[in-house]
């Protein structure tokens, strides 16, 4: 495994639609465990391929410490309710914003192991999910962030 570099928010790729992954091959497998090694020592809940430089449609997400998902062409099939979170990003170091994401999605995507999965996820679980697909779409959470400020500030 290796650490990946971050690209931050400047970085053209961080824009940019990814792509399908499709098969999920040893190589994509490596690449999602670099991934991981790169976000628990950048401290982050997720990160997706396009932080990393990598233009495929894949991330990781752990939203409960120990237990991390890798999710690979994901969709949401359905988006309801809302809530108000504070979010920051890996992209975007030391800075915080509100952001209105889904309460509830129903998601699918294909793990690790190559089989698709189906998902209903709430609260935490789905603004993690959100923040991350958005990065697939080219799109940060500043975006779409309302009070926008320095990590720390009020």
């Amino acid at each position: 495994m290796a650490l990946r570099q971050v690209r931050k928010k400047g970085d053209e790729l961080l824009r940019k639609k990814a792509r399908p992954v499709g098969e999920v091959t040893d190589r994509i497998k490596l690449l999602l465990q670099d991934m991981e090694e790169t976000m628990h020592k950048e401290g982050g809940v997720g990160i997706a391929a396009p932080q990393v430089g990598i233009l495929k449609r894949m991330f990781i997400m752990e939203p409960v410490q120990g237990s991390p998902e890798y999710v690979i062409d994901p969709e949401i099939i359905k988006a309801s309710g809302e809530q108000e979170c504070e979010e920051g990003c890996l992209s975007v170091p030391g800075v915080v914003g509100t952001v209105i994401r889904p309460e509830k999605i129903e998601v699918k995507y294909t793990g690790l192991d190559g089989k698709e999965r189906r998902r209903l996820l709430t609260e935490f679980e789905a603004i993690v999910f959100s923040h991350e697909f958005d990065h697939l779409e080219g799109v940060l959470f500043i975006d779409k962030a309302s009070n926008i400020r320095k990590a720390g500030e009020e």
